[in-house]
């Protein structure tokens, strides 16, 4: 690896989420590097209880989500000590934003949680498989246990 100057960390509001945090962090202290934040809604959501709360079905998903989503993302900021500038919330494709925030803002490196799912998980694809074959800087997916 590297000396990188500015880090991306993409942050997904799972139960695993403080290994890749901690991992971001320790690189981007390491290295001396800015640390940046994005999170992607999906374009297309489905209620996931990551995000805390039940909706009912009547609510504008995309909103909502995106609503409680800011305030994870403004605890996990705070917990980083990385200014709003330095954190994105975006919709849209996971994988696509992602590499594009990367691209607009001269990142070095991201890291990303990855599940290293086999078989026809794999065939479907994933956030961190697509960043990895998409990016232009360098990806460290964390390896998340599969419980």
């Amino acid at each position: 690896m590297g000396n990188y100057k500015h880090i991306l960390l993409a942050v997904d509001f799972f139960e695993q989420g403080d290994v890749v945090t901690n991992k971001a962090q320790a690189l981007a202290t390491q290295n001396q590097a800015k640390l940046s934040i994005v999170h992607v809604v999906d374009s297309l959501p489905v209620v996931d209880s990551s995000y805390g709360t039940d909706m009912p079905f009547n609510m504008d998903l995309t909103a909502e989500l995106m609503a409680q989503a800011k305030e994870k993302m403004a605890e996990i900021a705070k917990k980083l000590n990385v200014p709003s500038e330095q954190s994105w919330l975006e919709t849209g494709s996971p994988s696509s934003e992602i590499v594009r925030v990367a691209e607009e803002n001269k990142v070095d490196l991201i890291v990303i949680g990855s599940h290293g799912r086999h078989g026809l998980a794999l065939l479907l694809g994933s956030t961190a498989n697509s960043v990895l074959h998409h990016a232009t800087c360098d990806v460290l997916a964390v390896r998340l246990r599969d419980d």
